[in-house]
């Protein structure tokens, strides 16, 4: 076996930590959007396979947040989400490629990328409570707590918190044992809980055989597509890419993985996303990225190689090749709370990183972009902490 990959029950489990960030978004761009979800799937697996083998240690590949989050809440057409994935694209290749990111990561302090960190950990435990306690948006969507599972409640408490204190209470057992780990046995008893209690949507259509992605299948967007996407999704997008998905995701893989993590740079980062989002687009699927949260969820719940990488993208490649657009019902079997359980924990991960800052203006930039984070979005906690950092370089001002 080549060294830097491991394929073991450890590796997969962390290979399974990010599902709940990857899913719910995954889920309402194909229900809401209309993308195409062997195309999305068929892109997904395979830029985890793509990173996994460039990088040589574990890279979480996961959806745009404001993209998707925008696009589902309005609901936009596939081809002005089309749009926005191929003009990022652009936008990521060009600031990769000319080494423009590397400039600007020099004068971004440790404390703006503790501080992204912190807020990103913070919205992601958020989120996963609110898919516990059945609040998120997309179970709004679906009028329902656990949308798709036959039983809703048990007597008056609602049967996702019963499945979040449970799953909750179990991984905080199993979190350290290498020989059942944690996020592995709890997705395991959530698709067993779907098998028993699931609404099986979408199995009377199963088509087993072999099914690809089609080409463009939105065909090519239109000029006021691409304008609209510019300034409505991309725009919004780039100050959380450049903050999370490539700053504090090669900082928290330097921190991790050390000098296995070498090829982890900034413009690294940028190419791989510009390549993984130019797939996405031909292919019909939702613009990626990479991303600290999604770092923190597979190595904590036990991902230390690229194997994992090669495991899950694996598992998202076989699913759409013989399954095609009916992966979907497959993934149905996993209760809302589970996810945000797997939320939840990795969340709690990525905030920790602030523990190794130990100066007094250091701790307040993170806590103002964590207060500005949580009032409005992370593109202005990113921003507002970079000019916090600065203002505090100045000797006469205190806090």
């Amino acid at each position: 076996m080549a060294l830097g990959y491991r394929f073991d029950r450890l590796e997969f489990a962390g290979s399974l930590g990010d599902l709940g960030t990857l899913l719910p978004i995954a889920m309402g761009m194909i229900l809401v959007n209309g993308l195409d979800a062997c195309g999305l799937f068929f892109s997904i697996g395979l830029f985890y396979m793509a990173s996994g083998f460039y990088f040589g240690v574990t890279v979480p590949v996961q959806p745009m947040k404001v993209i998707g989050a925008y696009s589902i809440a309005m609901g936009l057409t596939a081809s002005q989400v089309a749009a926005s994935g191929l003009l990022i694209a652009i936008f990521l290749l060009l600031i990769g490629a000319t080494g423009m990111i590397t400039l600007l990561g020099r004068f971004i302090p440790r404390s703006v990328i503790r501080g992204v960190q912190l807020s990103t950990g913070a919205l992601l435990m958020a989120q996963g409570v609110r898919f516990i306690v059945g609040a998120s948006p997309f179970q709004a969507l679906k009028n329902a707590a656990e949308p798709f599972l036959v039983v809703q409640s048990l007597g008056p408490i609602p049967i996702g918190i019963v499945i979040g204190v449970m799953g909750g209470f179990l991984t905080l057992f199993l979190l350290e044992n290498r020989r059942l780990p944690a996020g592995l046995v709890v997705v395991l008893a959530g698709l067993l809980l779907g098998v028993f209690l699931g609404t099986r949507a979408g199995f009377e259509n199963l088509d087993i055989g072999l099914h690809f992605p089609e080409w463009l299948p939105f065909g090519v967007p239109e000029k006021a597509d691409f304008t609209f996407a510019l300034l409505i999704l991309v725009v919004p997008q780039i100050p959380m890419t450049v903050g999370n998905a490539v700053m504090a995701y090669a900082d928290l893989s330097t921190k991790y993985f050390g000098r296995e993590s070498k090829r982890v740079t900034y413009r690294a980062a940028c190419i791989s996303m510009a390549l993984g989002n130019f797939l996405s687009y031909v292919v019909g699927g939702m613009p990626l990225c990479h991303g600290a949260g999604g770092l923190a969820a597979h190595y904590r719940f036990g991902a230390r190689t690229a194997g994992s990488n090669l495991m899950i993208g694996a598992v998202f490649l076989l699913l759409t090749i013989l399954l095609g657009v009916h992966a979907l019902s497959l993934v149905y079997l996993i209760p809302m709370s589970v996810l945000g359980i797997l939320l939840l924990f990795a969340g709690a991960q990525l905030a920790l990183t602030i523990l190794d800052m130990k100066a007094r203006k250091d701790l307040f930039v993170c806590l103002v972009m964590l207060g500005i984070t949580l009032a409005s979005n992370l593109a202005i906690g990113f921003m507002a902490g970079i000019a916090v950092a600065y203002l505090l370089k100045w000797d006469r001002l205190a806090v």
